[in-house]
């Protein structure tokens, strides 16, 4: 059973989202940026033309964060910008709003995993800088506030983080 809230905010550049994860920090931590394949809904959530198979963040500053594809093919999504194990990941979204890498877009997600109590996490989740979309901003907020909903990849995350 996981717990999620929307941390409430006014600034329109960013979205925030929150989920408690049935797990320690370090098995969250190990979920989310180890076994990305196996929460990430990648039949849909994907931008390569190949199949998506997997989800891949580098375990380093500097590292690629990309989807692989059933063909061996690899479409970035970003880089990591911070790595801070088993407590902080800071992510670049280079994925424009018409759905293509774009290496100068550098939107970012900061992901902050916190212990609470013996056996759980929360882990918040930040979108921000959405006012590099230009005039598209409004429209992607909305895909990643409710539509797309960064809130439903954490539901699907923390299911398989407490599994």
């Amino acid at each position: 059973m996981t717990k999620q809230t929307m941390a409430s905010g006014t600034d329109a550049n960013c979205v925030r989202k929150v989920v408690t994860v049935q797990a320690p920090p370090a098995v969250a931590w190990r979920v989310f940026t180890e076994k990305m394949g196996t929460w990430w809904p990648l039949a849909t959530y994907k931008i390569g033309k190949a199949n998506a198979v997997d989800a891949v963040i580098e375990p380093r500053v500097g590292g690629r964060w990309y989807e692989r594809g059933d063909d061996g093919s690899t479409c970035d999504w970003g880089s990591v910008l911070l790595w801070e194990p088993t407590s902080r990941l800071v992510l670049s979204w280079d994925i424009s709003a018409d759905w293509e890498y774009d290496s100068t877009l550098k939107t970012e997600i900061e992901v902050r995993f916190i212990a609470d109590g013996k056996d759980a996490t929360r882990v918040e989740l930040e979108h921000r800088h959405l006012d590099r979309y230009g005039a598209r901003r409004d429209e992607m907020r909305t895909i990643f506030d409710s539509t797309g909903d960064w809130g439903r990849l954490l539901e699907s995350f923390a299911r398989t983080a407490a599994a």
